[in-house]
């Protein structure tokens, strides 16, 4: 067999059957988290009777810490060792985290718990969209990662909505974490037997890749550099994706607590913490093959502010009508950026260095978390859940005006045959 022969093939129906194996793992992965979203910040007011909103808000500060810092290395593993050797530590580190929220006798303990989930979710999440990028090739990429991030919101938000039902009926726990453990169960086994490597295919991009401002033997230090501050493209998607998880912190935990202190049922506020991410997850089957054909800048700048708007929309309604208008309209803002900015990394950085430069975006995205856990907490002691979803709202809107100003169109279509 020649070397050509057996190069691998790139493209999204070469390898269809790999990349619909890996939006299934995904899937599962966003489940895991999706247990959490509509139990968890009840849990803490009812069962540990935890009054101040920052102390709440600390399982979601290690989660994102976690996470952030988990995929930064993952995407360096990834690049030395595999990808799928991390996406199977990602599902073993994630096998105590349903029980230890099942037995948990003190907040500590879920603390705990999530510091492991930011592990799986860093690995697990990290390599599957790494793994997608390396077998759609550059053409489809933005349809590649829609369909990625899809796939786990959609988990996220048919989980919140299981588990919303599951706590009404059975209790907060331990009916609904039996649910994220069955995910960790399935996921493992499918990756264990199913999943091939797919660093095979970046290499063979970039033997062929045709170069671009950055070369391709670039340092850890240096693409931690250039995704951070001194690339416009890169450092815009980074800040960017920070300020949209930071959004998704403060929706995850203090949205549920706001609905609850209204007196809506456990059902209704499942439903609520299930609209966002479904429409998070559906609109990317739209936006991430739009962004192949618009570019990624403009959904970015729009989506930013279309979150603004969302989020003065939560922060001005009283009631499950305004608040549902306000969670369709955030998702639907989340949608547009999601893809986008991970199609952007993918279009700037070399395949030499891509994993680490994922990796690195994921670290700035992901810290967002903990940095929304951490300032709305410490936001709504000062003046209310209201008054820090105003705050954020101006921040998101700052951070759309800042990747119009400094980011460049990233996307460049084929030229036409002939």
């Amino acid at each position: 067999m020649t070397a050509t022969s057996a190069a691998p093939r790139l493209g999204l129906r070469a390898n269809a059957a790999q990349f619909l194996l890996l939006v299934v793992v995904n899937a599962l992965v966003g489940g895991v988290l999706g247990t959490e979203r509509t139990v968890l910040p009840l849990l803490g007011a009812r069962e540990f009777h935890l009054t101040a909103y920052t102390a709440a808000l600390t399982y979601i500060l290690a989660f994102g810490a976690t996470k952030a810092v988990t995929n930064f290395f993952a995407g360096t593993l990834a690049d030395r060792y595999g990808r799928r050797p991390v996406l199977l530590a990602g599902w073993l580190v994630a096998i105590p985290v349903p029980l230890l929220l099942i037995w948990a006798p003190s907040w500590g303990w879920v603390v705990a718990a999530n510091v492991l989930l930011g592990l799986n979710q860093g690995l697990a999440w990290s390599t599957t969209v790494i793994m997608k990028i390396d077998v759609a090739g550059p053409h489809r990429r933005g349809l590649a990662m829609g369909l990625n991030e899809a796939a786990g919101y959609l988990a996220v938000a048919g989980t919140a909505l299981a588990t919303g039902a599951l706590a009404a009926r059975y209790g907060l726990r331990p009916a609904p974490f039996l649910l994220g453990a069955a995910y960790v169960a399935v996921g493992l086994g499918l990756s264990a037997l199913l999943v091939r490597e797919t660093r095979g295919h970046a290499h063979h991009e970039a033997a062929t890749h045709r170069g671009g401002a950055h070369h391709g033997g670039l340092t850890t230090r240096r693409v931690l550099a250039l995704v951070s501050w001194r690339e416009p493209a890169l450092s815009s998607a980074s800040q960017a994706g920070l300020v949209n998880n930071l959004n998704d912190g403060l929706a995850w935990g203090l949205f549920p607590v706001l609905f609850a202190a209204a007196g809506l049922s456990l059902p209704r506020i499942g439903l609520l913490a299930a609209l966002y991410p479904a429409v998070w997850g559906l609109g990317q089957l739209v936006t991430g093959p739009l962004a192949d054909r618009v570019g990624r800048k403009p959904l970015i700048v729009v989506g930013m502010l279309t979150q603004a708007g969302a989020l003065g929309l939560i922060a001005g309604a009283h009631g499950f009508g305004g608040w549902a208008a306000g969670a369709v309209l955030l998702g639907a803002g989340t949608a547009m950026v999601y893809p986008a900015l991970l199609a952007a990394v993918g279009d700037v950085a070399h395949p030499a260095w891509r994993a680490r430069a994922v990796g690195v975006y994921r670290l700035w995205r992901d810290g967002g978390f903990a940095v929304g856990a951490l300032s709305a907490g410490l936001l709504a002691d000062l003046v209310g859940i209201r008054g820090a979803t105003w705050a954020v709202a101006g921040l998101t809107a700052a951070s759309g005006l800042l990747v119009a100003l400094r980011m460049y169109e990233t996307h460049v279509r084929p030229a036409p045959a002939g």
